[in-house]
């Protein structure tokens, strides 16, 4: 498996909780924001009127601004991205973040120096994780067929994403792989990452 990380030039990194320690308090949210427990957060606010979902949005973006400013490296995070960077492979951004919110979390640890701003895609760049859109769009930007492409990430989202795309998904952060159905290599961190692209 360890090959395809060795020889792949295009790599897509969720942001919170695979290249920060994630701190995202979700049921704290969903309370402030009255949203049903099991619900995606976003995809509840795209179904409220208008007035409220920018009301409800601009309370999430304020919140999220605080968290981002805040940000924390994961283990081995930065030591994988600039290996990466150096090694002159393509990278780039897909959250369900907002992109703004994205620039600062990257400035916060110190990486945003190894995107290009074109390859940064938060949630009004394309439709949210787990909808194929944001890779699909990045394969085209690249010009590669998703299959040739690395998305990595700690959640199910993400892998979902990978996997609606055809692209080779990588399960990181999590002591397990919690989802092996979605998961082509797991990585128990980012160091573990690392060592296998070395």
């Amino acid at each position: 498996m360890s090959t395809y990380l060795k020889n792949c030039q295009h790599w897509v990194f969720d942001m919170d909780g695979t290249l920060t320690i994630a701190v995202h308090d979700f049921l704290y949210i969903r309370r402030m924001l009255e949203i049903p427990t099991q619900a995606d957060i976003l995809g509840h606010l795209a179904t409220l009127p208008s007035t409220e979902a920018q009301q409800k949005h601009a309370w999430l973006l304020a919140h999220e601004r605080q968290l981002a400013l805040n940000s924390q490296p994961a283990p081995g995070a930065i030591e994988l991205v600039q290996h990466l960077h150096q090694q002159g492979r393509q990278l780039a951004i897909l959250t369900r973040n907002a992109k703004e919110l994205a620039l600062l979390t990257l400035k916060a640890i110190d990486l945003l120096d190894c995107f290009s701003d074109s390859l940064i895609l938060g949630r009004e760049q394309a439709i949210p994780k787990p909808h194929p859109d944001g890779l699909l769009k990045i394969a085209q930007y690249w010009q590669v067929a998703p299959q040739k492409m690395v998305m990595v990430g700690d959640f199910y989202m993400d892998l979902k994403t990978a996997h609606a795309a055809g692209t080779y998904a990588v399960q990181v952060n999590t002591a397990e792989n919690l989802w092996p159905e979605l998961t082509d290599f797991h990585a128990i961190d980012c160091r573990q990452l690392l060592r296998a692209t070395a």
